[in-house]
């Protein structure tokens, strides 16, 4: 999925408390500003469609930091059966505290 030109999300999960990407972003874009308009993109995509969460947080949907580790060690099926194994932890986390 392409969100911005030329940065691919190429693997996500979604979690109750955060969110897991693996995105492939161009060596000329600067990291942090690209993490920041993902954020705030969403952000106001998610507003749109769920005018409720407008007036929480004073319009804050993500928290101010994020993590990011580059490729180099890893291969790409490293990193997408990562994400989906916290997805798979996460949620079988959820299901024992009900």
């Amino acid at each position: 999925m392409q969100f911005l030109q030329g940065v691919i999300i190429l693997k996500a999960a979604t979690l109750p408390e955060h969110v897991h990407m693996y995105v492939s972003i161009p060596p000329k874009l600067n990291v942090s500003k690209t993490i920041g308009r993902i954020k705030g993109k969403s952000a106001l995509m998610i507003f749109d469609r769920h005018p409720e969460y407008r007036d929480r947080n004073n319009r804050h949907f993500w928290a101010r930091g994020y993590y990011c580790e580059t490729v180099g060690n890893v291969n790409e099926e490293t990193i997408k059966q990562y994400i989906q194994e916290q997805y798979e932890r996460d949620r079988l986390e959820g299901d024992s505290k009900k």
